[in-house]
């Protein structure tokens, strides 16, 4: 049978499945062995994209000699699709995802099947056409019924196998080599768009000026602080990609308050914002402290990779516990890269502000929705409770078959807090949003204004935070101006929280005297039932150890938060603990957080942290010396000093450097 070329064309615009391998994120990283390979990029060297030969061979270096076959083996299904579709990209059809299956395990949802299909598989199922003026293109179904797929199962960690295998085909196959000419001629297209679009958002960042005021600010801001930390990406041309700058203050706050890192890219929500994204956290006060900040022209999982791998190195490779980021295939693969290790969460308060948008008519309709869903998502401490709330809302309101609530359930593990009891994310509450770099936005940017504008305020916005923080530090109330009742435990939470972690211990207190402990279980380990007013579904299970003075919760409160929750204060009045037991109390809502040993962290095995090397010495040294200035600086007095101690060790420093040289030259002139 032959076909002329445009209908050649048409046909292999059909059998090749382009929308989830080459769209324009997966362009220039992928994800998986195909797109690896088609790329050549590199996600932490900011290589740039492959040629069109590069492409071209793609197919053929992927999988050459390879066949499917049952019982062959991959690493996860992302590989299995990424070996059959370069299966079929060689045998010139389509493919795409037909069923997958997910399985509860552990209280999580496990995939555990996926079966890709060819292209025609199945028969067309006619919609239900509503009347209309407008003329609509009419296209014929490409479905017949072949019966070609590949289904892989799930059998153990890192470990998937097929288990159904069909290679025969039911229609005409293009060849490979046309298949290959169209694919690349599309994807050439995709490329080009994102280099166009890519130009676009660099001539309304820098405008006619380039990047030089970008430079200019880099400059001079490394001559006036040695510990400031700055680096651009450049692609092919030359022209800025990326870029990342961190200060000696960020770098000093993230030794004290980098146990839970929020990448705030707050830009994307707006296009007249700068491609602007800042690395915060959360300080000992309950306030947003910054920890780097980030211009992203390239929004590609390649780019994201280089942002995060750049900002660690000036973190010398410590690792937080935790990391919350907004919803994107590109932020969610760079994360899973660079931070394997901490746990990814999803900003739950812009899933929040999307469900408006999404749900527009719902809330219209229903004023009190919002509540209710803000009620569900922050009040249940535990998943029972919240999966029978989230479905009597689906039920109350008619949602059942909302596919954008139905998709947020399916994720509910990444970003509903029930589901996130094991990992630390330094909130006090989760009722009130800590303020990030959002509001700074918000108020500085209903327009788009210059990039040295920009930085201009952010720096003034920065000084701002670091002001306040000072003067909370200074600033404190007499303890029994804020205590609400007569126990010794609050008398001495209020002497060493600092306010906002008090005032969120002192809720949890007052509301422990509402709840009953019960003893269940003796031993070293004793276990109570703890309930409010005799409620059986408020229960809680605590376990204490009185040796090691611990306390466990199911509510994981304390793990979440670092702050104890009612069920353990409760079992403490029961017990006759008048004094919180050390291992109770987290340091980094302390007002001596910034006193003594810094945050133990996860640390990126690397030799450049090596102690024996110049960079982490100088890192050390730098720490210090923010240390010294920062207290210093409280007052005239302690000013005095701190000069006087850092001009007395200059002068020692220098005199061991004139005396090294000096050796040195007395040691060469023997020889």
């Amino acid at each position: 049978m032959e076909y002329s070329s445009s209908e050649d064309e048409e046909l292999v615009e059909d059998f090749i499945d382009i929308e989830d391998d080459t769209g324009t994120e997966n362009i220039d990283q992928g994800t998986g062995v195909m797109s690896s390979l088609i790329n050549g990029v590199n996600p932490s060297d900011g290589s740039v994209p492959p040629t069109g030969n590069e492409l071209l061979m793609a197919a053929d270096v992927i999988g050459k000699n390879d066949e499917p076959h049952m019982g062959m083996e991959f690493e996860s299904d992302t590989a299995a699709r990424a070996f059959y579709n370069a299966y079929a990209l060689r045998f010139g059809f389509g493919i795409r995802v037909a069923r997958s299956r997910s399985e509860r395990r552990k209280g999580v949802e496990v995939l555990v099947m996926k079966r890709f299909v060819c292209l025609k598989e199945g028969h067309h199922k006619k919609k239900p056409v509503e009347p209309s003026n407008k003329k609509k293109r009419k296209r014929l179904s490409i479905r017949d019924g072949c019966p070609a797929m590949m289904e892989v199962v799930r059998r153990g960690p890192n470990k998937w196998v097929i288990t159904k295998l069909v290679l025969e085909h039911t229609h005409v196959i293009i060849s490979a080599d046309r298949a290959r000419e169209v694919q690349l001629r599309r994807l050439s297209g995709k490329f080009q768009e994102h280099e166009n679009q890519l130009q676009e958002v660099r001539r309304n960042v820098f405008g006619d000026t380039d990047a030089q005021g970008l430079f200019d600010y880099f400059k001079r801001m490394q001559s006036e602080n040695s510990g400031f930390f700055c680096s651009i990406q450049v692609d092919s041309k030359n022209c800025v990609s990326n870029a990342v700058w961190v200060d000696a203050r960020a770098r000093m706050a993230y030794t004290y308050f980098g146990d839970a890192v929020y990448f705030d890219t707050t830009y994307s929500q707006n296009e007249n914002m700068l491609p602007f994204a800042a690395f915060t956290g959360v300080n000992h006060h309950g306030d947003t402290v910054v920890f780097g900040c980030a211009l992203i022209l390239d929004r590609t999982e390649s780019s994201y990779g280089w942002i995060f791998e750049t900002w660690l190195a000036a973190m010398d490779k410590q690792l937080p516990f935790s990391i919350t980021t907004d919803e994107g295939k590109g932020i969610a693969a760079a994360v899973a890269k660079v931070f394997p290790q901490c746990f990814h969460r999803l900003c739950r308060w812009r899933i929040l502000s999307r469900c408006k948008k999404k749900l527009t008519d719902v809330y219209r309709r229903f004023p009190e929705f919002h509540d209710e869903l803000k009620r569900c998502i922050n009040g249940c401490d535990t998943v029972p409770v919240f999966d029978l709330f989230w479905g009597s809302i689906l039920d109350k309101y008619g949602l059942r078959d909302d596919t954008w609530l139905q998709s947020l359930y399916e994720i509910r593990h990444k970003w509903v807090p029930a589901y996130l009891t094991s990992s630390f994310f330094a909130e006090l509450s989760l009722t009130h949003r800590v303020e990030t770099v959002s509001r700074f936005h918000r108020n500085n940017f209903s327009a788009r204004v210059s990039l040295s504008t920009f930085i201009t305020r952010f720096d003034q916005y920065m000084d701002g935070l670091y002001a306040s923080e000072s003067r909370k530090d200074i600033n404190s109330l007499p303890p029994e101006q804020l205590l609400k009742t007569s126990t010794v435990l609050e008398k001495q939470a209020a002497s060493i929280y600092t306010r906002a972690a008090f005032e969120t211990f002192q809720v949890e207190l007052i509301e422990a005297l509402q709840h009953y402990a019960v003893k269940v279980q003796d031993g070293p380990y004793m276990k109570y039932y703890v309930e409010r007013d005799g409620n059986p579904p408020t229960r809680h299970t605590v376990f204490y150890n009185v040796t090691e003075k611990k306390a466990w919760c199911d509510c994981c409160r304390f793990a979440f938060s670092g702050i104890l929750c009612r069920h353990v204060l409760g079992v403490f009045i029961l017990a006759g603990v008048i004094m919180l037991p050390e291992p109770c109390i987290t340091k980094r809502w302390t007002k001596k957080a910034k006193m003594g040993q810094e945050l133990i962290r996860l640390n990126v095995e690397n030799e450049s942290g090596s102690a024996d090397s110049v960079a982490s010495r100088y890192n050390d040294l730098v720490r210090d010396a923010m240390k010294c200035a920062e207290k210093g600086a409280v007052s005239a007095g302690s000013f005095r000093v701190a000069k006087e101690v850092l001009c007395k060790a200059f002068m020692e420093i220098k005199g061991l450097r004139e005396k090294l040289n000096k050796d040195d030259v007395h040691s060469t002139a023997s020889r």
